[in-house]
């Protein structure tokens, strides 16, 4: 059992929201962690090893299922890459956490405040 996001990504691999909302396929699943892997629940180890599980599972050559890869350390630059690649933001995640630890000190969506695709998105969702 994975987890991750539905998206709609263009040839150059960027999301694509507003047809992902339109329903404009093909889409894709981004796999970005790992609850249960042949019927064992691995919620409970920790986020480093549900990747290497993730990774495994994850088909390497995929344009359905896609692995969502960790970047270890280098935050600030991780982020103002993704800003300058007018991106949504970044999650950032303890390498010790378990699935579940929904705490603030636990992990962090750090969005960009510039982000194009993010204006005047609550028409979308007012009805």
């Amino acid at each position: 059992m994975l987890d991750g996001e539905i998206v709609k990504l263009d040839d150059s691999g960027r999301p694509i929201f507003l047809d992902l909302m339109r329903r404009r396929g093909p889409f894709a699943l981004v796999a970005f962690d790992v609850l249960v892997v042949n019927g064992k629940d691995v919620r409970a180890l920790s986020l480093v090893e549900r990747k290497k599980l993730l990774r495994a599972v994850v088909p390497q050559h995929s344009g359905v299922v896609l692995y969502a890869r960790q970047i270890l350390g280098n935050g600030r630059e991780l982020f103002a890459a993704v800003c300058r690649q007018d991106l949504e933001g970044i999650v950032a995640k303890h390498r010790a956490g378990r699935y579940g630890d929904d705490e603030p000190t636990r992990w962090l969506k750090i969005k960009n405040p510039e982000y194009s695709q993010a204006r005047d998105r609550v028409e979308l969702f007012e009805r």
